[in-house]
C-alpha cells in the first residue's frame, strides 16, 4: 500500500510495533512515522473523525498528541481508510516507570482541563464511531448490570449497585465538552517518567467529559487522585459513577 499510494515513502523500513493495541495494527513507518491500521469496521469510522479533528486539537494541547500526515485508501487486500501520523516518542504508563505520581496526576488533569475548553462546534457527539462515550450514563445501564451479575461471587456488587443507582439519579448540566473517551495506561506516554504525550483519540467526542475519569481509579495512586481531583474539578455523583466503572472493569478485565 505504501508503494502505490505514497510512494515517496516506499523504501522506508516497515516494522509491527510490539504493543499495538486493540483497535489498529500499528507499523513504524522508517523512524519517524507510524501507520495505524483498524482492526475492524467499527474502528474503522474514527479515521475520518481524527483526521479532521486532531489537527485543530493538538495546538491547543498542553502536551503532543498524533497529528495525521497522511490518510491511506483500502487496498492490497486491506478493506479500510488508514492513517499515518508522525511518531511520538515514550513507553506507556505504568506504575514502575511513573516518577513522581502526584505530578503525573496533576499534568493529567491539565491536560484534560485543557481540551475541556476547546471550542466544540461541530464535533462528533456520541454514537457508532466512539461506542457513545460520552452520551448520558443511562447507555450504559444495561451493559452495567450485566457486569455486576458476572462479578456476583467475586466482588461485593451490593455497594456497587447502590452508587450506581444513585449515579443514574445524577444530571449533567448538558455543556458539551471535548474528551478523549479512553483515557488508559496505554494511551499515555511517559518520557523520564513524566507525561509525555497522549494517543489514541480513536473514541474522543463532545459530550460529557467525565467519561475520562476512570483512570483515576485504574493507575493513580492515592495522593494523586486527590491531586488529580483539585486540579480538574468535577462534580462528586459523576465521581462515583466513575468510580463503579473503574471498578467494573478492572475486575472484569482480570477475569478474563
Amino acid at each position: 500500500m505504501l508503494s502505490e499510494q505514497f510512494p515517496e515513502w516506499a523504501g522506508l523500513p516497515v516494522r509491527p510495533v510490539a504493543e499495538s493495541g486493540w483497535d489498529n495494527r500499528t507499523f513504524r513507518i522508517g523512524d519517524d512515522m507510524v501507520a495505524r491500521l483498524p482492526s475492524a469496521a467499527e474502528y474503522a469510522l474514527a479515521v475520518d473523525k481524527e483526521q479532521r479533528w486532531l489537527p485543530l486539537l493538538a495546538p491547543r494541547l498542553p502536551v503532543p498528541v498524533p497529528v495525521p500526515l497522511a490518510k491511506g485508501r483500502p487496498g492490497a487486500g486491506y478493506p479500510f481508510e488508514w492513517s499515518v501520523y508522525r511518531w511520538l516518542d515514550g513507553e506507556p504508563a505504568s506504575a514502575d516507570r511513573i516518577y513522581d505520581p502526584v505530578r503525573f496526576a496533576l499534568d493529567l488533569a491539565g491536560f484534560l482541563a485543557a481540551l475541556r475548553t476547546i471550542d466544540t462546534t461541530g464535533g462528533p457527539q456520541p454514537g457508532k464511531h466512539n461506542w457513545f462515550r460520552g452520551a448520558t450514563l443511562r447507555t450504559y445501564d444495561a451493559q452495567t448490570e450485566r457486569a455486576l451479575t458476572a462479578l456476583d461471587g467475586d466482588i461485593d456488587t451490593g455497594p456497587a449497585r447502590e452508587i450506581w443507582k444513585t449515579a443514574l439519579e445524577a444530571r449533567w448540566d448538558g455543556t458539551d465538552r471535548w474528551f478523549h473517551g479512553d483515557v488508559a495506561a496505554g494511551n499515555l506516554l511517559l518520557d523520564g517518567g513524566g507525561l509525555a504525550a497522549v494517543i489514541d483519540f480513536g473514541t474522543c467526542g463532545v459530550g460529557d467529559p467525565s467519561c475520562d475519569l476512570a483512570i483515576a481509579w485504574t493507575s493513580l495512586t492515592a495522593d494523586g487522585r486527590r491531586a488529580f481531583r483539585e486540579r480538574l474539578p468535577v462534580d462528586e455523583e459523576a465521581v462515583n459513577a466513575r468510580r463503579v466503572l473503574a471498578a467494573i472493569l478492572a475486575d472484569h478485565s482480570r477475569d478474563r
